[in-house]
């Protein structure tokens, strides 16, 4: 049966590929990634393309069609959508290459000038103002940035102190996570694409100011614009040197002209969840999936997290990690 449910996979996937007008192309698997998703070159003489395979039910090709389709209308280098089967939950797209900043950086590209230009994605949305904001998406904010920080009580702190978290841990980080969030100063919401980092970016140097390739935006929702950016300079794989971490946040504020002060408050909330959130993921990785290969990663997100912690937004959270995670519980699997 799974060699069937294989082989009608592939059918369907022929039949798309010759409707689109690619019957006479070569096909080559390029990746899968952490979803049902796959992805295949189609190539032929001087020219190439990509078909999503995302089966349904598993998957929906429709929030990426309509969220590449309005990063297009923002000036942004999403693939262009060439042809849709949603029923089967196929998509031929632009092939932008396999330049991802990952690989660019690995290979001794400039890292001030990726960033940079990452960052200049950033402040497009921003100065979209209403127009980046898709109707029906969800907003990543309030209760929502609260439970998806909930990781961290939930997986790190019964790992690293060897009991599990009783309600009263879990019931006083989350109002601790109210009162931080409750210091966050206003400011308009914006598109978030979320998973903002090096993996999911393609350097595109002959597109000057839309140099940026933009990946794996289908989860994308509503949120603060500081988000994105924390995502970005705060990657938990990959240290960013200071000075481009200091340069992106002077750029963004140069080209936004938001307040400083308010911005800094918003980046070390957003930056605090979502060190949270990915420390605990690492050992639900770990201890539920069987994934260590994260682990690793962990001291790296955790200093994050504390740099974060030091601002006087945080002043609640920080108390309750210093109580219940000083620093001899902070080292899980580091040698």
């Amino acid at each position: 049966m799974q060699d069937l449910a294989i082989s009608d996979r592939d059918r369907l996937r022929g039949d798309f590929v010759r409707r689109a007008g690619w019957g006479d192309a070569g096909e080559r698997l390029l990746a899968g990634d952490a979803s049902f998703r796959k992805y295949f070159r189609l190539t032929r003489p001087r020219a190439s393309a990509v078909v999503m395979d995302a089966p349904p039910p598993q998957e929906d090709v429709r929030p990426f069609v309509r969220v590449g389709r309005h990063l297009i209308e923002l000036g942004l280098s999403a693939p262009a959508i060439h042809a849709i089967d949603e029923e089967n939950g196929f998509l031929l797209l632009e092939d932008l290459g396999d330049d991802t900043f990952a690989r660019v950086l690995a290979a001794g590209g400039d890292e001030s000038e990726l960033y940079q230009r990452a960052t200049d994605v950033l402040v497009v949305l921003h100065r979209a103002g209403p127009r980046a904001v898709l109707p029906g998406l969800d907003v990543y904010a309030g209760e929502a940035l609260v439970d998806a920080a909930m990781l961290l009580p939930e997986w790190y702190l019964p790992a690293a102190s060897g009991r599990p978290a009783t309600e009263e841990q879990m019931a006083t980080y989350r109002t601790a996570w109210r009162a931080c969030l409750a210091n966050l100063p206003a400011m308009a919401d914006t598109l978030l694409l979320r998973d903002y980092h090096k993996d999911n970016l393609l350097w595109l140097p002959r597109r000057g100011v839309k140099a940026c390739g933009l990946l794996d935006f289908q989860d994308a929702h509503h949120g603060h614009p500081a988000y994105d950016l924390a995502s970005l300079i705060e990657d938990a794989r990959r240290d960013v040197a200071s000075a481009v971490h200091a340069a992106c946040l002077a750029r963004y504020l140069g080209e936004t002209g938001v307040d400083g002060q308010d911005f800094a408050a918003g980046f070390a909330l957003m930056a605090a969840q979502r060190h949270a959130r990915i420390i605990g993921l690492f050992v639900r990785l770990l201890e539920r999936d069987g994934k260590p290969d994260y682990l690793p990663y962990l001291p790296r997100v955790w200093r994050l997290f504390e740099r974060a912690l030091r601002h006087d937004a945080l002043q609640p959270l920080r108390a309750w990690v210093d109580r219940l995670l000083p620093p001899e519980l902070r080292h899980i699997g580091v040698p």
